[in-house]
Formats: structure tokens, C-alpha cells, sequence
């Protein structure tokens, strides 16, 4: 019998940049995500397929997905040959972890009972094929779901959920390079030191604050210091007159507070909404200005997150 595995997307609510300087941030994972599907062969090699993305790799493919399929069996201890079947419900390069989500899908169907932190170590492998050196959050987020507090170089801080949070996630249609992106608020930063680092402060306190709602079911207060951290972001040019009016458009159609999540300069907008039929009057907004987007939920942390059924190939 096959066996089939979900992972969770993830999304900044805030602290994105300010991160980078030792600032906190704070991320959900979402219900969307990755699932994966395994089943034996009776010979190897193994295969990696994304139906979705029209791939089809083996292990000693030359492709950078073949390449981390591989680099993330070697990690683990499966040695039948597989055929992993993965889908994908977040675009890529969106700054929604759709590569730990996929990494995480993989790893938790190749070893099925592995805890979480196991399951982690594993997509690892996989994203550093990818990002060289990635921080980890998204990996994690990706494997546990729920709502962490991460602060660079440190382990990450589980933040309970009181309550639902749900989430409209629209995309600008613009390329964002987290790279560029980083480099060009280095290059701010060098110039305007005070200023800078007056906002990260600033982001400090909204991201300490956002902890405070979180755990108290404070929706309303939850997306004012959204807004408040969009506000800052657009003072370190790194949104978009194309983000700022589908924020704009969300806080209309009733949205409780609206920013960019991840690098900006493009890619995604998140926006927090109380209620369903909101959630819809913000998408059908985004749409009549020819944004695309999705309604979803925070995940439940693992312990709640079904991950596995059939049983190991």
C-alpha cells in the first residue's frame, strides 16, 4: 500500500527583513501546502514526480530538484527504490515555502514515523541544495504547522493559537528576488543607519505585541500591527504601488489588516480576515483588479496535523 504525507505553507505575519538583524519574526503555517504520495519498485532508480510542474527526475538527473531528491535520500535511511508523487498548492517563489513544504512532504512519506524534528532535519538537506544556507523557518514551519516565534541563531519559540486565524494570500503578479531585496535594504541601511534601525526597533515591538494577540485571540489588534508593519516595510522601499493597492483593496472589502509577506518588491500580500464571507468579498476584490489569490487557515500544530495514511512503502 502506498503511503501519502501533507506539509504546511508558510507565511510571515511580520518581522520579515528586520529577521536578518536578530529581530524577531513571527509565521504561520497554512493548510495549503504540499502532499506526496510513495509507492515501491521493484527496481531503482528512484523517481521524483511533480504532476503540477510537468517534472520527472531521478537521483542522478543534472536537475536542481534531482539533486535535492537525492541529497535528501542520502540523509535518510529508506533504501527501496520509490516513485514519490508530490502536488503543490502554492505557487513557487512566492515566499510561501512551497520548497520545505515540498521537502517536508517527501521526507515525512520516505519515513513515515519519524518525529518532527527528524522530519526537519530532512527537508533540510533538500533546501540546501536550493538556498545554501537557509535559516530553517521554513522548514520547520513547513513540519510543524501552528504559529513560531524565530529569531536568527536561536531555537525556534512555539506561540499557541487562540483561536482561528484566517488568511487571504494574493499574489501581485511581480518577481521578487529575496536576494536583491536584502542586498538593497543592506545598502539603505549603510546609508541611513539611524533610520534603519530606528524601524527594526519598531518591528521589534509590533512583533512582541502580535505574540500577545496571537495567544490572546486579539484578531482586531492582530491585524492593526499588520498594518503598522506594512507601514515600516514602505519606508524601506520595499513594497510596491502593486502591494499597496491590494492592501488598500483588502482593508475595504473588510480585512482586519493587510502587508507583503516575505521579500517584497513583489510576490505575495497576506491579509487577515475575521470571517469567510470577508474572506471572499477580499479575493473577489483582488480578482476584479486581475489579482489572483487564495482563502486559507493557520495549521494546527503537528500534534493535531494528520501526516500520514496507508502505510510505509
Amino acid at each position: 500500500m502506498a503511503a501519502t504525507a501533507h506539509a504546511c505553507g508558510k507565511v510571515i505575519l511580520l518581522g520579515e527583513h528586520a529577521v536578518v538583524y536578530g529581530v524577531p519574526a513571527l509565521a504561520v503555517g497554512i493548510d495549503r501546502g504540499a502532499r506526496a504520495r510513495a509507492s515501491a519498485l521493484d527496481e531503482g532508480p528512484s523517481r521524483l514526480v511533480i504532476g503540477g510542474w510537468n517534472v520527472s527526475v531521478r537521483p542522478d538527473d543534472s536537475h536542481d530538484l534531482a539533486r535535492a531528491f537525492r541529497a535528501l535520500l542520502d540523509a535518510s535511511s529508506s533504501t527501496r527504490p520509490l516513485t514519490v508523487d508530490v502536488e503543490a498548492d502554492l505557487p513557487p517563489g512566492g515566499g510561501l515555502g512551497c520548497s520545505a513544504a515540498i521537502g517536508v512532504a517527501i521526507a515525512r512519506v520516505i519515513e513515515p514515523h519519524a518525529s518532527a524534528e527528524a522530519v526537519q532535519a530532512l527537508a533540510m538537506a533538500w533546501e540546501r541544495v536550493f538556498h545554501g544556507n537557509p535559516s530553517g523557518v521554513d522548514a520547520a514551519v513547513a513540519a510543524r504547522g501552528g504559529c513560531v516565534l524565530y529569531r536568527k541563531g536561536e531555537a525556534l519559540d512555539t506561540v499557541r493559537v487562540r483561536g482561528p486565524l484566517q488568511l487571504c494570500i494574493g499574489n501581485s503578479g511581480l518577481a521578487s528576488s529575496t536576494k536583491a531585496m536584502v542586498d538593497g535594504l543592506a545598502r539603505l541601511r549603510e546609508r541611513k543607519h539611524d533610520l534603519v534601525e530606528r524601524s527594526f526597533e519598531a518591528i521589534r515591538t509590533l512583533v512582541s505585541n502580535a505574540r500577545l494577540a496571537v495567544e490572546a485571540g486579539d484578531r482586531s489588534t492582530l491585524g492593526r500591527l499588520m498594518d503598522l508593519n506594512q507601514m515600516l516595510l514602505g519606508g524601506l522601499f520595499l513594497s510596491t504601488p502593486e502591494i499597496e493597492h491590494m492592501c488598500g483593496l483588502a482593508r475595504e472589502a473588510g480585512a482586519l489588516g493587510a502587508k507583503l509577506t516575505g521579500a517584497g518588491g513583489g510576490g505575495c500580500t497576506v491579509a487577515l480576515v475575521p470571517s469567510r464571507s470577508t474572506a471572499d468579498a477580499v479575493l473577489s476584490a483582488w480578482r476584479r483588479e486581475g489579482f489572483d489569490g487564495f482563502a486559507t487557515n493557520v495549521a494546527a500544530d503537528v500534534m493535531a496535523v494528520p501526516h500520514e495514511s496507508g502505510a510505509a512503502p
